[in-house]
């Protein structure tokens, strides 16, 4: 049994993730937000991980970051402050959550941390500018972690194309828009939450031992094809 802390389980991604190992590991969740299930291998903590103390934990195995933002908009309505939120959001949050529980996680068992990047990281896309920026910071920290703690603690990202949670919520709220999603993917389809929940589950068993400072594009072809 594995002792495994998300940020960010309340729900979309981290919640798949959540459900998906609740049966069969102890779960640290640490949210604004309590997930709505109750479970006795359920630990949660109701805090904003940017601004609150972070509580302390005695066994981690993994550590997975799943806070994101969707800021979509023109360069010219960006505001510098849109771009320090989501950086503050995405890298900075990740780089406190590291800090606080490294030393704790480096006694873990085959102990490794997931983030969260993006295809808009690579696949040049209007209106991504700030999302994008943030999330070549994750894609950056991801490889520079990998490096310095090669020995001890794996660390890899997961970087999914558009992903039916809430947070996508606006961008697939009717058929049509579900249907030209579709269609914009050579794969012709997009993820849902349990699918990138699965790639998590890979990343921190022992399958994955030898990976580390990789980034994994769960594209459904956006970013390797054109078609």
């Amino acid at each position: 049994m594995k002792n495994i802390l998300i940020i960010g389980g309340s729900k979309g991604i981290g919640n798949a993730i959540l459900l998906q190992q609740l049966e069969q590991n102890n779960i640290y969740n640490i949210s604004r937000n309590a997930p709505n299930v109750s479970h006795p291998n359920l630990t949660h903590f109701s805090l904003d991980v940017l601004k609150d103390s972070l509580p302390k934990i005695e066994a981690i195995d993994t550590l997975i970051y799943c806070p994101g933002s969707i800021n979509l908009k023109p360069i010219g309505s960006l505001s510098i402050d849109d771009f320090r939120n989501d950086f503050e959001i995405n890298v900075i949050g990740a780089v406190k959550v590291i800090q606080e529980y490294l030393p704790v996680l480096k006694k873990g068992t085959n102990p490794s941390i997931i983030l969260f990047s993006t295809v808009a990281a690579k696949l040049g896309m209007p209106f991504h500018a700030s999302i994008a920026t943030a999330k070549a910071g994750v894609e950056g920290l991801v490889k520079s972690l990998g490096a310095e703690l090669a020995s001890v603690v794996r660390i890899n990202a997961i970087a999914p194309t558009i992903t039916e949670t809430s947070l996508s919520a606006g961008i697939l709220r009717n058929d049509r828009m579900k249907e030209n999603m579709m269609e914009r993917h050579p794969m012709k389809g997009y993820l849902k939450p349990e699918e990138v929940a699965d790639m998590a589950d890979f990343l921190m068993s022992q399958k994955a031992k030898s990976i580390s400072g990789q980034i994994f594009e769960m594209d459904y072809g956006i970013v390797t094809f054109k078609i």
